[in-house]
């Protein structure tokens, strides 16, 4: 009897281990996917960031033509002369 209580003891202590194990991987793996999802996340993040800055950017440049063309207009009718449209011009290119 002595014996078998023993193996049942064993037995038991084995299963403890096994379960501790298993759940020592299965929290690894979910770490894992963790990292995984917090990545493409921030993958994400990157690129809408990326994206935002091109529109940005593209909106100052038909901002910056508008801008241009108004001055253009303006030394056309004669409400600016040559030299300060140059100069209004080189500043809005300086910006």
């Amino acid at each position: 009897m002595r014996g078998r209580g023993i193996a049942l003891v064993a037995g038991a202590r084995m299963g403890q281990r096994s379960a501790a194990q298993q759940a020592q991987v299965q929290e690894q793996q979910h770490q894992a996917e963790l990292q995984t999802q917090k990545a493409q996340m921030e993958a994400q993040m990157a690129q809408q960031q990326a994206q935002a800055q091109a529109q940005a950017a593209g909106a100052t440049k038909v901002d910056m033509t508008a801008e241009i063309q108004k001055l253009a207009q303006l030394h056309q009718s004669g409400a600016l002369s040559d030299a300060e449209f140059a100069a209004a011009k080189q500043k809005l290119l300086s910006q």
